[in-house]
């Protein structure tokens, strides 16, 4: 399992039957809240609404949910007021570790996380530790019988993707943050349906784990992704699909 990718699609098969759906919606919700908060209601003008809203779509997300957590962002509605920080740290086998959260209390998120981390092996590290270690990307992750990988790169990359490369059963496109809008369009457009669409950090480079410290860095990363206060998380762990299957 290399960083971002392979964790996400794993997870993505893994936790199809046993998703904590109710904890799903809140993220997504919190997410179009802030999002509309920041670049207004309109998705058309606002990007990260625009894809804060496409997320919320694809986990079938009810539509007046969505328009709730609009009008709470834009102020029409009542709404909690939720700070964004995001938190760096090092892993089992020292793999880093990026966790973005959303939270309406700075101090319980950062004792929370910092408990995550010292329970499982980890330890949250100051700002910047890890960052520079990331790049932010545009992802799409194609199921590799759904398109054939010519039909996939020409698509992807005449709308301005960076690469199109296999991974295992699945195709991933990257491409820079700012043109991920596009490139999804035109994916959209050539109706190749798509696993994932997202805006994400991808590691440079990846550190292998293997035994009890992959076992280890999979249920930190579990843990992190089951705290409230938590939206996302990201590693440069390399792990073998079948301990993440697995544990």
């Amino acid at each position: 399992m290399s960083g971002h990718s392979k964790w996400s699609t794993i997870k993505h098969k893994k936790g199809a039957a046993d998703a904590k759906r109710g904890k799903i919606f809140t993220r997504l919700i919190k997410e179009i809240t802030v999002a509309a908060r920041m670049g207004g209601g309109d998705p058309g003008a606002n990007p990260r609404l625009r894809t804060a809203i496409q997320g919320a779509k694809s986990e079938n997300l009810p539509k007046d949910r969505i328009e709730r957590a609009i009008k709470k962002g834009t102020g029409e509605l009542e709404g909690v007021d939720y700070e964004e920080a995001v938190y760096e740290g090092y892993g089992p086998g020292g793999a880093a570790v990026l966790v973005e959260s959303l939270t309406d209390n700075k101090n319980r998120a950062v004792a929370d996380i910092r408990h995550i981390f010292s329970k499982n092996g980890g330890s949250l590290g100051e700002n910047g530790c890890v960052s520079w270690m990331f790049d932010k990307k545009g992802y799409i992750a194609v199921a590799g019988d759904q398109v054939d990988e010519d039909t996939l790169m020409e698509v992807a990359l005449d709308a301005g993707a960076e690469d199109v490369r296999q991974d295992g059963d699945n195709y991933e496109v990257i491409s820079a943050a700012e043109d991920f809008e596009a490139v999804r369009a035109a994916i959209e457009k050539a109706d190749i349906a798509y696993i994932e669409a997202e805006i994400t950090m991808l590691p440079q480079s990846t550190t292998d784990l293997v035994g009890k410290q992959a076992e280890q860095m999979v249920r930190l990363m579990e843990a992190l992704e089951d705290c409230e206060d938590v939206q996302k998380v990201y590693t440069n762990a390399d792990i073998p699909e079948e301990i993440v299957a697995g544990v």
